[in-house]
């Protein structure tokens, strides 16, 4: 049997340096196997079962990300695409910052990589379910979701209005000019 995982080495020499996240979606590289990185439910990344202690490497390998049209996960460069696991969403949102108020309010979110997402047309709030727990994300890029941690959540619902909807009483928020749906009331 085969042993077709790429040595991260190589990836890194690829990956280059890009500052935010590389124009992954153009890049049509042959796929050269599965690499053993992990991101963990928590947003923490592994390697080889050991947890990516370096927050430099974590953005970098984050820049490259990718979400296959199959719902898979790839690190790609111009000159290769891997295949790793995600447990849940690859990133966490852990910070909320409110900015303005009402109909100019802007909600800016800080992810566990360090980038920041501002809640708007183009970086929807969708809540599904997880069980019977709220599982709420937001959209960063290209398909790629963070989950939006309980912390923050929490701070959404305290700054969202209750409004009569066709099912009810609910939960909407507002940010860049949207307004986002948490849930019933």
């Amino acid at each position: 049997m085969q042993d077709n995982r790429v040595p991260p080495e190589s990836l890194l020499s690829a990956i280059g340096e890009f500052n935010g996240p590389a124009p992954v979606h153009l890049w049509d590289p042959p796929y050269c196997g599965k690499i053993d990185i992990r991101i963990a439910r928590d947003g923490r990344w592994y390697h080889d079962g050991s947890l990516i202690r370096r927050p430099a490497l974590v953005q970098l390998f984050a820049s490259v990300l990718r979400r296959e049209p199959d719902g898979s996960f790839s690190l790609v460069t111009p000159a290769e695409r891997v295949s790793i696991e995600v447990e849940d969403c690859p990133f966490v949102a852990t910070l909320l910052d409110v900015q303005g108020e009402g109909g100019a309010r802007r909600l800016k979110f800080t992810l566990n990589t360090g980038e920041t997402v501002t809640a708007d047309a183009e970086h929807a709030i969708e809540v599904g379910e997880e069980g019977k727990e709220p599982h709420p994300t937001l959209h960063v890029r290209s398909g790629l979701e963070a989950l939006i941690s309980r912390n923050v959540f929490y701070q959404m619902v305290a700054l969202a209005k209750i409004e009569q909807g066709a099912q009810g009483e609910q939960l909407v928020l507002q940010s860049a000019g949207g307004d986002f749906l948490l849930g019933k009331v």
